[in-house]
């Protein structure tokens, strides 16, 4: 049978992707190169994990608040290494209105004594708060999150993965001493490899990055890194160590409890509309988007089969019937998302319509399973292709049955993740590692040492170190580019 998608995952997998997007109606380019219109299946899908991440922070004590889009370039000033980082990637308004010309053209007028730039991450603006805030050590821990969007310049555009505007979540928090700004650094990390791995399948390594990937400004840069259907690997999520970098440049300063005035701790930590580009490439298929059911807007999709009007109103009654018993039913504490398709549609378009957009199961209803009382329902990861069974067993069974779709899923990019992450002790096996099979990259798990030979060495193998795990090996070895004994072990690979 002809895949839904053209070309196939093996035959172009960038392009794959692009076609996934589009015929599953998740997002499109705007008229604006760069960004991104993000269509309701694509931010429904952002609205799941949304929820489930800010409750996951508001249980670990953080409140939300909002920041200006707009940051006094001054501000960016104060911290050299972080202005340093981003000044390619910044917008920058210059004028406060438009004015007509006589041939009835718009042009900007209103020069600003100060040029102000649109947010590419609000560590400056967000400091001037804290400044403020911040008085004794009473006042801390200071724990905020952010939900908005930054813009950053891009170049090379692909929605989801990288976009001039995106949406986020930035967490920045105040602390008294290093020890607590560094434990709540890695809880945050810790929080976004549970989501990552429980809600969207995706098995992740965490590890801290090398100097030269490290965010502009922070002392340390902890990640999750995971591995793409094509052996790529993708940023999943980042948390920072800002030390006290951020704290000088901003003058975030308490009074601890012996009346002396400190400087304070800060930390970071982000995850963007990154995550949908990353579920999209770690499980998709040739027919289209695979959604694992927690992050589904719908999981179940019923699709009334009527060939002829006499039948067509106790056949959507029956699949209102069986759509309110669904939507009782629970999965993770949350009730389901069932819905009726009753767009006057042929039944072959809908089953494809649903399938290209990832629907985890999909329900027949025709006037067959109304006089047996039965329903007919296959699953979107092919764990189950055709079934016919009693509409009350599967009523019941419905929250197990996706229970274990989201576990298949976690399961297969596991064995994904390990069947093709390779330890290397020499350059030329870590060169042959690289060489492509099949058209599917690896990961590399490989002697490290921090050096600016290392960086130049694999940047012309056309690698990058996407970090440090957390969990080393315990074997001694030699790094394969400077010669250098160490204890460091590095996962390299190529990258989105």
């Amino acid at each position: 049978m002809k895949n839904a998608i053209s070309p196939t995952r093996s035959e172009n997998f960038s392009e794959w992707y692009q076609q996934v997007i589009s015929q599953s109606e998740l997002a499109e380019n705007s008229p604006v190169r760069g960004c991104m219109v993000i269509r309701p299946w694509g931010y429904g899908i952002w609205e799941q994990i949304q929820r489930e991440l800010d409750q996951k922070f508001k249980d670990t004590g953080h409140a939300n608040a909002y920041f200006p889009l707009l940051i006094p370039l001054s501000f960016l000033q104060k911290e050299a290494e972080h202005v340093d980082g981003f000044a390619k990637e910044c917008a920058v308004v210059t004028h406060h209105r438009l004015e007509q010309t006589a041939d009835g053209k718009l042009t900007p007028a209103g020069e600003l004594e100060e040029p102000l730039i649109i947010r590419p991450t609000s560590e400056t603006v967000i400091g001037a708060s804290f400044s403020r805030w911040v008085q004794s050590y009473r006042d801390l821990p200071l724990l905020i999150n952010q939900w908005a969007n930054v813009l950053r310049w891009e170049m090379r555009p692909r929605i989801f993965l990288r976009t001039s505007e995106f949406l986020w979540q930035e967490g920045h928090t105040v602390h008294t001493s290093s020890e607590e700004a560094l434990d709540e650094t890695l809880k945050m990390l810790d929080i976004y490899e549970r989501f990552t791995v429980e809600h969207l399948a995706i098995p992740v390594i965490k590890g801290e990055k090398c100097s030269w990937e490290r965010f502009p400004g922070a002392v340390n840069t902890y990640t999750i890194e995971a591995m793409m259907q094509d052996g790529k690997a993708l940023q999943a999520g980042t948390s920072h160590f800002l030390g006290q970098n951020f704290a000088q440049a901003s003058d975030i300063r308490f009074v601890n409890k012996e009346g002396v005035k400190e400087l304070a701790w800060t930390t970071s930590w982000g995850v963007s509309t990154r995550l949908i580009g990353a579920m999209i490439m770690a499980h998709g298929d040739d027919d289209g988007l695979v959604i694992p059911p927690l992050v589904a807007p719908t999981q179940v999709i019923i699709v009334p089969i009527v060939r002829s009007e006499q039948d067509a109103e106790a056949i959507h009654a029956y699949c209102d019937k069986l759509q309110k018993q669904i939507s009782r039913k629970r999965l993770k504490g949350q009730k389901l998302r069932a819905s009726v398709d009753k767009r006057d549609m042929n039944g072959g378009e809908k089953k494809w319509y649903h399938i290209k957009r990832g629907v985890p199961v999909r329900v027949e209803v025709g006037i067959k399973e109304l006089e047996q009382n039965m329903v007919t329902y296959s699953c979107r990861d092919n764990s189950k292709k055709i079934l016919n069974v009693d509409i009350n067993i599967f009523v019941k069974d419905v929250s197990k049955i996706l229970k274990t779709i989201q576990i298949g899923m976690l399961e297969s990019a596991r064995k994904k993740l390990f069947d093709n992450t390779e330890t290397v002790t020499t350059l030329e096996g870590f060169k042959q590692a690289l060489k492509r099979k099949d058209k599917l990259n690896k990961f590399v798990l490989a002697p490290f040492i921090d050096d600016e030979k290392v960086e130049k060495t694999i940047s012309e193998l056309g690698v990058t170190v996407r970090c440090i795990p957390l969990v080393q090996p315990k074997a001694a070895a030699t790094c394969l580019f400077t010669g250098q004994p160490t204890r460091l072990w590095a996962l390299y690979a190529k990258s989105y």
